[in-house]
């Protein structure tokens, strides 16, 4: 079950990303890459919140007091993993091979899920263990 509700969550972050990325582009005309920072930032934010409070709720209501922990693991995995994917990913695709920022941002986002979730259910909303 946790297996869907990330990908659900996901998929409401990819268009928080998408949207975020296009103001911060197109709106505020940053450069690519600090649009792009930028906008994972706010979908890393919008994803913890919803993991806290679906994917994960279990695990999140077991140790309620445990969520300043848990956010910092999150940036420190699938965040580090999230940001620095999505720049590695945007120079390649934008910056050398010239493909529009938003189809490449979505190319970024679905090549570094996978590890994400790994890194979320594995790490941060690791399961209590039995004494």
């Amino acid at each position: 079950m946790p297996l869907f509700r990330f990908y659900a969550v996901g998929a409401a972050g990819i268009a928080v990303q998408l949207a975020a990325l296009t103001f911060f582009k197109s709106g505020l005309h940053l450069g690519y890459l600090p649009a792009t920072a930028l906008a994972v930032e706010v979908a890393i934010l919008h994803n913890f919140i919803w993991h806290e409070r679906w994917t994960w709720a279990d695990r999140a209501r077991a140790v309620p007091a445990a969520r300043a922990s848990r956010l910092i693991r999150f940036h420190l995995t699938a965040g580090v993993l999230s940001i620095l994917g999505n720049l590695l990913f945007m120079q390649a695709l934008v910056g050398r091979m010239h493909v529009p920022y938003l189809p490449a941002n979505a190319i970024a986002i679905a090549l570094c899920s996978a590890l994400n979730y790994l890194a979320a259910d594995r790490l941060v909303f690791r399961p209590l263990r039995d004494s």
